[in-house]
């Protein structure tokens, strides 16, 4: 049986999302499926575990926790901002963790 990963959404990119219509929203429920049977599934980013998501002229970006099987999506850009939002998450890779550690138990309680 393969293995599932926990999928999680960052405040930010929760709070991202909602600047969208219902299609892309959908669209995003789909890839958030699709990660949690296959969290690599994305263009890696440098790193294994820091991974991208395209959708038309978006980009989804998301990190891969496998010691704990969980996919935490963190940030939206465009492809004119994604060199920025790339150096922001690396910037932010704590803070994302501690958000993780939180989201998890709270689902878990």
């Amino acid at each position: 049986m393969p293995i599932v990963f926990k999928v999680y959404r960052s405040a930010r990119f929760d709070k991202e999302l909602e600047k969208y219509g219902n299609y892309f929203k959908n669209r995003v429920d789909k890839i958030e499926s699709e990660l949690a049977g296959n969290p690599y599934s994305g263009k890696p980013l440098g790193v294994k575990w820091f991974r991208e998501k395209r959708y038309g002229k978006f980009r989804i970006y998301y990190l891969v926790y496998e010691e704990s099987k969980a996919v935490f999506m963190v940030a939206i850009s465009s492809k004119k901002d994604q060199q920025k939002v790339i150096n922001t998450v690396k910037l932010l890779l704590n803070f994302f963790g501690d958000e993780l550690k939180k989201l998890a138990e709270v689902k878990d309680d």
